[in-house]
């Protein structure tokens, strides 16, 4: 019998859905991208989904329900996001268990209904069923874009610009200082967190933010990426994933990797290194995309965009530059959910 943890989550999707083939002429993308598209004529279909369980994913110890469903809807519209393409829809299941109460899930769906009026998507549907521990939120979203404009994983080319939207690290942060307040609360139930005033890296974790805002930038520019991600498990892990995709290397400068200021100085208050919070720590939901040189002048006036590498060639390799000028073999060490 072979354990799963051999395989890791992309590699036992990839397993378990390879003696599948898509049979259907409107089947345009199955698995392997942020999302599935199917082909409806003028427009296409584009649907994701992603499930969050308690203990797992989430920790309600620090954790309110009214983020947690505002972040449950977010975590999935990113991924429509990163296919160039706008969510419409979508769907939410439930599984609890009797601890819960109908006040507690009020406040859940209060969250789902501030996201959906946020990102103007409609909620159209879902399940409810009990679940003999914890709970599990599962969100399939939506989205519609023109075939055209759809962004895939698989687009870089060698010489393509590596870009980033945001900054990566504060999300990761906010989990170690809510980490460690829970820990300390858990020997000393009377003392009250301490959370430094820390409002942008627990704002980062708490209530993520999808860049919807980059999406239709890209489409008042007349940008479309060669290839796109969204940043949920690390921007290396996430690299990685492009790279095999799109059959390249890559090689991403230290100090073009955008790093907030709070982030750094949280970083080594726990003594932990800045870029690897940011290449390793996930839950930024930013973008990591690649353009063609030539549609540099697009994204030079953009706020929030920062060119941190370029595609090279396959037999090139994933590599780190450092800001003191040595190269690195990058390693994808973000999230592993087995």
């Amino acid at each position: 019998m072979t354990d799963v943890n051999t395989l890791g989550e992309f590699g036992l999707i990839e397993h378990l859905t390879k003696p599948f083939s898509l049979r259907n002429p409107s089947s345009i993308k199955g698995v392997g991208d942020d999302a599935a598209v199917i082909d409806n004529g003028t427009h296409c279909t584009l649907v994701s989904t992603d499930m969050l369980v308690e203990g797992i994913h989430f920790d309600l110890s620090y954790t309110p329900l009214k983020h947690l469903g505002y972040k449950a809807i977010v975590v999935n519209l990113s991924d429509i996001y990163a296919m160039n393409a706008h969510p419409r829809q979508v769907l939410v299941s439930i599984a609890i268990s009797s601890k819960y109460t109908v006040e507690a899930l009020e406040e859940l769906y209060a969250g789902i209904k501030a996201a959906c009026e946020t990102y103007q998507v409609d909620l159209v549907g879902g399940d409810t069923t009990s679940s003999p521990r914890g709970m599990t939120i599962s969100v399939t979203a939506i989205g519609e874009a023109k075939k055209e404009r759809i962004t895939y994983r698989s687009g870089a080319r060698p010489g393509d610009l590596i870009c980033i939207t945001g900054d990566l690290g504060a999300a990761y942060l906010g989990l170690q200082i809510l980490e460690r307040e829970k820990r300390i609360w858990q020997e000393h139930p009377d003392i009250q967190p301490d959370l430094e005033g820390q409002a942008y890296l627990i704002g980062r974790q708490l209530k993520p933010e999808a860049r919807r805002d980059m999406i239709e930038a890209f489409e008042k520019n007349s940008l479309v990426p060669t290839s796109m991600i969204d940043i949920s498990d690390g921007l290396a892990s996430e690299l990685f994933h492009l790279c095999k995709q799109s059959g390249t290397g890559a090689l991403i400068e230290e100090s073009g990797v955008p790093i907030h200021l709070d982030t750094q100085l949280m970083a080594i208050k726990f003594r932990l290194d800045p870029i690897t919070c940011a290449l390793s720590g996930g839950e930024d939901y930013e973008l990591l995309f690649t353009i063609d040189p030539r549609d540099t002048d697009k994204i030079r006036f953009l706020p929030d965009i920062y060119i941190a590498g370029e595609m090279l060639t396959s037999d090139a390799g994933i590599k780190l530059s450092t800001k003191g000028g040595k190269l690195h073999d990058l390693k994808a060490q973000g999230w592993r959910h087995f």
